[in-house]
């Protein structure tokens, strides 16, 4: 048995001075090998020379293997390879070595400041500078648009790439003018990315008409100021007559007749907005009684109405789209018909309806639930508070049609692909989401910010980044965000709407 000891040591030492000719000089790690360890089956090949090591035992090149009890031989490690050493019989490994920790595989987000940097009343120019970014304006300027637009002027480092245009000032429409009142528009000729609806600010003098029409889309209506009285007929012969007031609404479907009368409860009459689920479609472009006659050959006229044709030597030779006349009786109603009047009202009362309160705002939705002739546009009235924000969130399906009634908002539209852009809005502004961007709806004023979402749609939906995140497995989120559990905990499973300020 001593023999069998002997020849192993000399054995081991012939192929430990073997190897050593055949590795490079100058490597730090060592190969620890005992004189009396026990030759391993599983072997592999280091460089050229064939030394038996354990393949299990490749150990990481930033572990420096002790050295045995026994008589150890130090060798240099081959260049590129891991440190190699063979098994030990005298005592087990003592190495900790372990996978190590998980590493972000892209940059963290940026905390560079990104609020407003000025407002409308701001009393200094403002310049494209946000900081250390940019330079001032050395040219002319329209400082009232830059005050207005910071956002725009000096984006916040967050925006990136491109986004389509998505704020539309009533003030920048052409006004149609006419006695009693006027009419401008917004459609796609301003802002071609509100492709799937188009809106109308009429104002009507006491008395005033917006003459009887009809449109191939549906009207939908907001009464801004005033109170308005409202007719139509449907093609059952049943009719309808209503006066609705500041905060109330009107919806007329595809192709039903119908007038707007302002009342004198105002002294300065009315004024509304219309919305139509058409981002194509023009108020000059709409059914006329006026222009229509007046393209009719009076023998016609006379045998259609059965009358004689007389009766019609004084009707206008074109349209009067809006014209002056009496206001209407408090006591109005509509002239009674053998069909009845209508089954389903054309106005509703939002203004009589209770908001429901929130921690930043209020909210009231009206869609065809409620308001059942509705079928074509739903919307919701949403006030936030100084420092609130209406709550990141999407519209599945739906493109977003928003009038801006009071105070002022920012709005950052992210488009996907790392698309994303902030526009600033005020009272009069018309804004536009296309279905599926993601957004929020920031008050950056000193009052409230009131505005209307409008959707071409029967129902009211949007899906809220908070309570999807509240709704998901929590280490899910976690890996996606590394948000600590303490932030994970206080995400709300239902939906906030509109959040208070941060505390």
């Amino acid at each position: 048995m001593a023999s069998l000891g002997f020849t192993k040591a000399v054995y081991f030492a012939i192929l430990l001075a073997r190897l050593s000719t055949a590795l490079p000089a100058g490597s730090s790690a060592a190969l620890s090998v005992t004189a009396s360890a026990p030759l391993p089956s599983n072997s592999v090949q280091i460089a050229s020379s064939s030394v038996p090591v354990a393949a299990s035992s490749i150990a990481s090149a930033a572990t420096i293997v002790e050295p045995s009890a026994a008589t150890s031989v130090p060798i240099p490690a081959v260049s590129g390879v891991s440190t190699v050493s063979a098994p030990r019989s005298s005592r087990p490994s003592t190495s900790t070595a372990s996978a190590p920790e998980a590493s972000q595989t892209v940059p963290y987000a940026s905390d560079d400041p990104n609020g407003i940097l000025w407002g409308p009343d701001d009393p200094t120019a403002p310049q494209a500078i946000r900081g250390s970014l940019g330079a001032t304006i050395l040219g002319p300027q329209d400082v009232y648009i830059d005050k207005e637009n910071p956002d725009l002027l000096a984006p916040p480092t967050t925006d990136a790439g491109s986004v389509s245009n998505a704020k539309w000032p009533f003030s920048l429409s052409h006004n149609r003018l006419q006695t009693g009142g006027w009419a401008r528009q917004e459609n796609m000729g301003v802002m071609p990315l509100a492709t799937s609806m188009a809106g109308v600010n009429m104002r009507l003098e006491a008395g005033a008409v917006r003459e009887l029409h009809w449109h191939k889309t549906a009207e939908w209506a907001y009464i801004l100021k005033g109170t308005v009285q409202v007719t139509a007929i449907n093609a059952d012969g049943q009719n309808y007559l209503a006066t609705v007031s500041a905060g109330d609404l009107w919806y007329f479907p595809p192709g039903i007749p119908h007038s707007l009368q302002a009342t004198a409860d105002l002294k300065d009459g009315a004024e509304f907005l219309l919305v139509f689920n058409d981002g194509d479609f023009s108020e000059d472009s709409t059914f006329l009684l006026t222009d229509w006659l007046a393209h009719v050959p009076k023998e016609v006229l006379a045998k259609n109405f059965q009358t004689n044709i007389s009766a019609f030597d004084h009707i206008p030779a074109k349209e009067l789209y809006i014209f002056p006349t009496e206001p209407p009786s408090d006591d109005a109603t509509a002239v009674k018909s053998p069909q009845g009047t209508s089954p389903e009202p054309y106005t509703y009362a939002l203004s009589k309806v209770k908001a429901t309160q929130l921690s930043g705002g209020s909210v009231k939705v009206v869609d065809s639930t409620s308001f059942k002739i509705s079928t074509g546009i739903a919307a919701a009235e949403v006030t936030v508070e100084p420092g609130a924000m209406r709550e990141l969130h999407w519209h599945p399906t739906q493109d977003e049609w928003s009038y801006f009634i009071e105070g002022q908002g920012r709005v950052t539209l992210f488009a996907s692909s790392g698309n994303a852009r902030t526009f600033n809005y005020q009272a009069g502004d018309v804004g536009f989401v296309p279905a599926s961007f993601g957004h929020y709806v920031e008050n950056t004023g000193n009052s409230t910010l009131r505005f209307l979402e409008i959707f071409n749609a029967e129902r009211f939906q949007d899906i809220s980044l908070n309570q999807w995140l509240a709704l998901t497995p929590p280490d899910l989120v976690k890996a996606h965000l590394n948000l600590d559990d303490d932030t994970i905990a206080h995400l709300s499973k239902t939906k906030p709407t509109v959040i208070g300020p941060s505390h």
